[in-house]
């Protein structure tokens, strides 16, 4: 979806996230990150446990609202926006892989697929009933009347992908979507992410996966909440200011 000025692309200028922990101690999650996500490309950010990777996701995504800095979206400046707001825009624009999956354990893979599109509407389109069910076959989760509970984790996994999938948005936000398979369908589920930023998406995903982070466009690292370094395949250049 191109505009004036060029491609597509989710940007953060001077990004910073702080916390507090039980104790009441601040945490900076994310210290001043600078990045660009254009459309068309896979990236993959890494780094260790507890290096901001979620936080980064999540303020992509307009759940977290920068205590410093900037996340737009071409002319969009969504940390701008409120709360309301950005919940809005996130059902437009985004679709979701939670690290921890949040489906609704007492539904089914089918209804928790087709949930995010009762969102803004009374009843289910048919052709989004069927698209949710292409890809549950696509991403081979049995089609039986149990509910999420009672899943593996590995279909829970890929029911979230599904979910995220379902009303084909722009940007594509996944935090650890590997993380619960096994070889084969982490293959199968980095091949469908490689692909989707193949097609001109945004497909931004946190992960420690190898394999994920190999076909990605673009890897980040992550380290204390300061962006580290940033090995790009178009342009293999640190991030500015890294640190070393």
């Amino acid at each position: 979806m191109p505009d004036a000025a060029g491609p597509l692309e989710l940007t953060t200028r001077g990004v910073s996230a702080r916390f507090r922990d039980r104790t009441g101690a601040p945490i900076e999650a994310l210290r001043s990150v600078s990045a660009r996500f254009p459309a068309g490309r896979l990236t993959a950010v890494v780094g260790p446990s507890g290096s901001g990777k979620t936080t980064l996701i999540h303020t992509l995504a307009g759940i977290v609202r920068p205590a410093a800095g900037e996340v737009a979206l071409g002319g969009t400046v969504v940390s701008g926006l409120a709360e309301g707001a950005r919940d809005a825009w996130r059902r437009r624009q985004c679709g979701l892989v939670f690290q921890q999956f949040r489906l609704v354990e007492e539904l089914g893979a089918l209804a928790n697929v087709t949930l995010p599109a009762l969102f803004s509407r009374s009843r289910l389109d048919p052709a989004l009933r069927t698209r949710a069910r292409e890809l549950l076959v696509r991403f081979e989760v049995p089609d039986r009347a149990v509910p999420a509970s009672r899943l593996s984790r590995g279909e829970q996994q890929r029911v979230a992908l599904a979910r995220a999938l379902l009303l084909d948005p722009p940007i594509i936000l996944a935090d650890e979507p590997t993380a619960s398979l096994d070889a084969e369908n982490g293959e199968r589920v980095a091949a469908v992410l490689a692909e989707l930023a193949g097609a001109g998406k945004i497909v931004v995903c946190a992960t420690h996966d190898p394999a994920l982070a190999g076909r990605a466009g673009a890897v980040l690292t992550l380290r204390a909440g300061v962006l580290a370094e940033v090995e790009d395949a178009a342009e293999a250049t640190p991030a500015a200011g890294a640190a070393r």
